[in-house]
C-alpha cells in the first residue's frame, strides 16, 4: 500500500497483514497499561535467527540440550546479570506448554529469551524496546570532512533515514563523505565520495591534454572543447598560430580568455586581444595557465549570458559507470552581455558567469523561484525554450554525448591513480565521485565544455548582507531542490546495505523460501505464526532494561541487536521517496562510445608494465618488456633505439615543469611513444587506424604469451613436458604474413565502416 509523496520523502502507514487477522496479538499482554494498536500496524514480526553484530561476531553458542521434562531453569545469579532481581522476568505459552529457557549470548543488558518447540529450531527473540521502538539497520555514514556540502547531505541523510556520524567513527562506516579529496582521511573499507587523482585531472593543463589527445585521435567527436595552449610550455607556438591564421584570414580579430592552471571561482581569469597582452611578468612561470578561444556567441536569456552546471556521477571506473542529473543550476552573469572589444575586455559581470563574482553585482538577484533570478534550475530554461519551438532532446542528446566523451577522456589517467592508491588485491574502499561540468550553450545550440569540477559546490545557501560589513547565510530553495537530489540519490545507487542483503550478511526477518517480502504482499511468515502464540509479559522491569539499554548506547557506536536489517522498512522508506533523478548514460550507451576508448586500453596496457604496485611511471626496464612482449622491435628498431626514444620522451615531459614525485614515464608520455610507434609501423593510414591497430596488435601478443604460460603452468602441474600437448591444444603463435596483422575480433576495418550515430 503507497500514497503520493509529494516534494520530500513522506512517511508511509504500516502495512497490514491480512494473515494475522484472527491471531492474538503478541503485544497485547505485554503491559496491559499500553494503548491498543491502531488498526493499520502489524505486530512486529520476531527474528527467525539469532541477533549477531554487525563487527566482531561472537561464536555462537554450543546447540541446546534436548529437552527435557522438567526444563532447568537458570541460575538467579546468571537473571540477576542480565536484570534487576526486583522485577523477574516471565514468559506465558498459551498455546503449548513447551520449555522455555533463558540463555545469555553476550554480556549486554538486553534481554534475550531462547524457546524450545518440538520440531522447530530455537530462535533468539528480542524484547523490543517500546520507549523507543524499533529501528532497522541503516548505513552509517562519516561526515566529519563533508565540509561545505553538510547541510546538503545532512538532509539527504535525514530523508533516507541513514545514520549521520559528524565527528567520525571508531569503527568503519559504510560511506565516506570527504569534502575535497580522496587523502582528506585514511580509509581502508567502505566507500568514499572522491577518486584518487581526480582533483589533479580535472585542472585546467591536465584536462586539456587528455582532451587534446582525444583530439588527435578522433577530431570531429571532440569539437566540443575550445582550441587550448598551455602557458608557458606552448606560448611560442601559440603566437606562431594566431600570426599564422590572421595572415590567412586579415578579417579574423578573436578574443581569447586565459585561465590559471590552479584557479577556481574565477580567480585570475582574464581576457585579451592578443598574445602580446598576456601577462607574462614573473608569476605565469609560478603559476601556469591555460589560453583558449573565447567564445563570442554565447546563447542570450533577458540579453545575459549563462551558463549551466550538470551534475554527473561517476559511479565506478571499472566497469565504467556514468550518471547525469536531470537538472543543474544556472548562472548567469548580471550585466548585459556584448561581444568583446577593447572597452569591455575587463567587464567581469558581462563576461563571466562565475557565481561567486557576480554575487558582488549589485544586479545580483536572489530568488527562491526556479524561473526567475541571477540562478535558476536549468530545467526552466529548457521549458523556456522549448517554448520558443527548440528542440530540447537534441540538446540533451548533445550534452549527454558531451559528458561520456569528456569522461572517457579522463578516464585512462584516473586508472593509474587508482592502482597506486588502491593496487589490486589489497583493502581498500571503492570510490564513486560527483562531478560538476560546466557547459556553455552558443548562439546555434551547440553545448561547449568549459571546464569540469572535481568539487562542485554543494552550498544550500547564500549569504545575504543585513547592513554594510554584516553577512548571514539564507537558505537558497534553488540550490537545495537541487542539489540536495543530487547527493541523496547518489546515496541511493551506491548503497551498501543493497549489496550486504545480497551478500547474507544479515539476517533478514521477512524471508522464506516461496516470498522475499511476504508480510508486504499479505502473508505471514511461518515463524512470525509461531511466535504469535507467545506473549510475554513484562512489569516495570522492561522499562528498566530498556534503560539500561539506552544507557548502555550513550557514547558508543558500536553495532547494537536491533541494528538489524528491516526488509519491510527499507521497503516503505524506498517507496516514499521521490524517483532518481540521475540517469544512467553509460553503459546504456556504450555500443554508440566505445570505439572512443583507444586511450584507456594504451592505459592497460601500460598498468601491466609498471611492475611495482603502488607507482605511477613506467621505468626504462618496463619500457623495454613491452617491447619486447608485444613484438615491436625489428631489424630497422632496435632495443638501442628503444632506448633512445624512452629517454627523449620522458626527458621531454619531466622538464614540463609538472610536480615530479617520483622518476620515469608518465601516461602521457607513453600515449606519445605510442603514437611514434604506430605510425612507424602502420604508415599508410589514419593516426586513429594506426594506433587502433597497434593496440590490437599488442593485446594480440599479450593475450598469447598468457596463455602460453597458462599451458606450461598446467603442463607442470600435471607431470608431462609444456610441448606434449595434443594439435587441438596448440596455439597459433605465428603472425600473419608480410607484417600484415588481422586483429582480433574481426575488428580490422571497423573504422573504414564504422558511421558515427546522430547524437
Amino acid at each position: 500500500m503507497q500514497r503520493a509523496c509529494g516534494d520530500g520523502p513522506a512517511e508511509l502507514p504500516a502495512l497490514e497483514d491480512p494473515g494475522a487477522e484472527g491471531e492474538p496479538d503478541p503485544k497485547a499482554k505485554q503491559n496491559e497499561q499500553r494503548p491498543e494498536p491502531k488498526p493499520d500496524t502489524e505486530p512486529e514480526p520476531e527474528l527467525d535467527t539469532k541477533l549477531e553484530p554487525d563487527a566482531d561476531p561472537a561464536p555462537d553458542p554450543e546447540p541446546a540440550p534436548a529437552p527435557e521434562p522438567e526444563p532447568e531453569r537458570p541460575a538467579e545469579a546468571e537473571l540477576q546479570t542480565r536484570v534487576p532481581s526486583s522485577a523477574p522476568l516471565t514468559v506465558q505459552n498459551p498455546a503449548e506448554q513447551g520449555d522455555v529457557s533463558l540463555q545469555e549470548r553476550r554480556p549486554r543488558p538486553v534481554a534475550r529469551i531462547r524457546t524450545k518447540t518440538k520440531g522447530k529450531k530455537a530462535a533468539g527473540v528480542r524484547v523490543p524496546d517500546e520507549s523507543r521502538g524499533r529501528r532497522p539497520l541503516t548505513v552509517t555514514v562519516d561526515s566529519s570532512k563533508a565540509r561545505t556540502s553538510l547541510e546538503a547531505l545532512k538532509i539527504s541523510l535525514r530523508q533516507l533515514k541513514w545514520r549521520e556520524f559528524p565527528f567520525g567513527r571508531r569503527l568503519p562506516c559504510d560511506i565516506y563523505w570527504h569534502g575535497v579529496s580522496f587523502h582528506d582521511s585514511d580509509i581502508l573499507s567502505g566507500q568514499v565520495n572522491k577518486f584518487p587523482g581526480m582533483t589533479e585531472m580535472v585542472r585546467k593543463i591536465t584536462l586539456s591534454r587528455a582532451v587534446r589527445i582525444m583530439q588527435d585521435l578522433f577530431p570531429e567527436e571532440y569539437n566540443f572543447y575550445p582550441r587550448s595552449w598551455i602557458l608557458p610550455d606552448e606560448f611560442q607556438l601559440f603566437v606562431a598560430q594566431v600570426r599564422m591564421v590572421k595572415d590567412g584570414d586579415p578579417s579574423w580579430k578573436p578574443t581569447f580568455i586565459v585561465k590559471p592552471d590552479g584557479g577556481c571561482q574565477g580567480d585570475g581569469i582574464y581576457l585579451i586581444k592578443d598574445p602580446s597582452d598576456i601577462r607574462m611578468a614573473g608569476n605565469l612561470q609560478s603559476r601556469p595557465a591555460v589560453v583558449q578561444e573565447y567564445i563570442c556567441k554565447p546563447l542570450l536569456i533577458d540579453k545575459l549570458k549563462f551558463d549551466i552546471r550538470l551534475y554527473v556521477l561517476l559511479k565506478s571506473l571499472e566497469p565504467l559507470e556514468i550518471y547525469i542529473a536531470k537538472d543543474g543550476l544556472s548562472r548567469f552573469c548580471t550585466e548585459p552581455y556584448q561581444e568583446p572589444n577593447f572597452g569591455n575586455l575587463h567587464h567581469v559581470f558581462m563576461h563571466l558567469t562565475n557565481y561567486s563574482l557576480n554575487i558582488h553585482s549589485g544586479n545580483f538577484i536572489h530568488s527562491d523561484n526556479a524561473n526567475t533570478g541571477s540562478k535558476r534550475t536549468f530545467s526552466s530554461i529548457l521549458c523556456r525554450l522549448s517554448s520558443k519551438g527548440v528542440d530540447i532532446k537534441k540538446i540533451w542528446s548533445d550534452i549527454i554525448s558531451l559528458v561520456i566523451k569528456t569522461v572517457i577522456a579522463l578516464t585512462p589517467e584516473l586508472k593509474v591513480f587508482y592502482q597506486s592508491d588502491i593496487p589490486a588485491g589489497r583493502p581498500g574502499p571503492t570510490c564513486f565521485q560527483i562531478l560538476g561540468f560546466d557547459i556553455l550553450l552558443m548562439k546555434n545550440l551547440k553545448p561547449m565544455l568549459l571546464e569540469v569540477n572535481a568539487n562542485p559546490s554543494m552550498r544550500i545557501e547564500h549569504e545575504q548582507e543585513l547592513s554594510p560589513g554584516v553577512f548571514e547565510n539564507v537558505p537558497s530553495l534553488v540550490d537545495e531542490e537541487v542539489k540536495v537530489a543530487v547527493i541523496r540519490d547518489t546515496l541511493r545507487l551506491i548503497d551498501p546495505l543493497k549489496n550486504k542483503k545480497k551478500e547474507n550478511r544479515f539476517p533478514d526477518i521477512f524471508m522464506d523460501k516461496k516470498s522475499r517480502f511476504p508480510s508486504i504482499f499479505g502473508r505471514m511468515s511461518p515463524l512470525k505464526l509461531q511466535f504469535s502464540k507467545f506473549s510475554i509479559v513484562r512489569s516495570e522491569q522492561c522499562n528498566k532494561i530498556s534503560g539500561m539499554r539506552e544507557e548502555s548506547r550513550e557514547g558508543t557506536d558500536e553495532p547494537q541487536p536491533e541494528d538489524i536489517f528491516d526488509a519491510e522498512a527499507y521497503m516503505n522508506n524506498e517507496a516514499s521517496l521521490p524517483s532518481i533523478c540521475l540517469k544512467q548514460v553509460f553503459p546504456k550507451y556504450a555500443k554508440q562510445f566505445n570505439y572512443l576508448r583507444l586511450v584507456d586500453r594504451m592505459a592497460n596496457l601500460f598498468i601491466r608494465f609498471l611492475g611495482i604496485k603502488g607507482t605511477t611511471r613506467l621505468g626504462p626496464t618496463g619500457f623495454r618488456t613491452f617491447i619486447r612482449n608485444c613484438k615491436l622491435s625489428s631489424s630497422t628498431f632496435s632495443m638501442a633505439s628503444v632506448d633512445i626514444l624512452y629517454i627523449d620522451i620522458t626527458r621531454r615531459w619531466n622538464s614540463m615543469g609538472l610536480e615530479q614525485k617520483e622518476s620515469g614515464m608518465c601516461l602521457q608520455a607513453f600515449v606519445e611513444a605510442f603514437f611514434f610507434l604506430a605510425q612507424r609501423r602502420f604508415k599508410h593510414s589514419s593516426l586513429q587506424e594506426q594506433v587502433a591497430s597497434l593496440v590490437d596488435l599488442c593485446e594480440y601478443h599479450l593475450t598469447l604469451l598468457d596463455e602460453k604460460r597458462l599451458l606450461c603452468s598446467k603442463g607442470t602441474s600435471s607431470g608431462r613436458p609444456p610441448n606434449s600437448s595434443s594439435s587441438q591444444e596448440r596455439l597459433p603463435l605465428t603472425q600473419p604474413p608480410n607484417g600484415s596483422f588481422l586483429p582480433r575480433n574481426n575488428t580490422a576495418n571497423k573504422f573504414a565502416h564504422y558511421r558515427h550515430p546522430q547524437s
